[in-house]
């Protein structure tokens, strides 16, 4: 935590904190069952698929502001983009982003925006 402290006491730009996560929305098609006359086999026409994206989000807890984007999938690419676009969105403080300890949010290739510092929590902590 020193080194997150000793950046923020050099920069002077406004704080500002968010809470941030990665969560998939998708559809799903349910198979059911088809009412016919005994000994009838049931004819149903249905095709079994799953279609989803996935949201990038962060939320202010303390003004309710978000800014939110979506993806096709998940993986250090995309959270590039997500980080790059939150910076642009944000350009003026210096943002605080709180986010779970995924692949993807300590990646090799990631590149951090100067005005982004992203705060890891620890892992199994449901409280939080």
């Amino acid at each position: 935590m020193s080194q997150y402290a000793r950046q923020v006491r050099q920069d002077k730009r406004p704080i500002r904190y968010f809470a941030g996560d990665e969560s998939r929305f998708g559809l799903h098609t349910i198979i059911g069952r088809l009412i016919t006359a005994f000994g009838v086999k049931p004819i149903g026409s249905w095709q079994r698929v799953f279609k989803a994206f996935w949201l990038y989000g962060a939320v202010e807890p303390a003004t309710g502001e978000s800014f939110f984007w979506q993806f096709s999938h998940v993986d250090t690419e995309c959270y590039q983009c997500f980080l790059d676009e939150f910076s642009k969105a944000y350009p003026d403080s210096l943002n605080i982003l709180q986010v779970d300890n995924g692949r993807f949010h300590k990646g090799k290739a990631l590149i951090v925006p100067q005005n982004i510092i992203l705060v890891f929590q620890p892992p199994y902590c449901p409280e939080l």
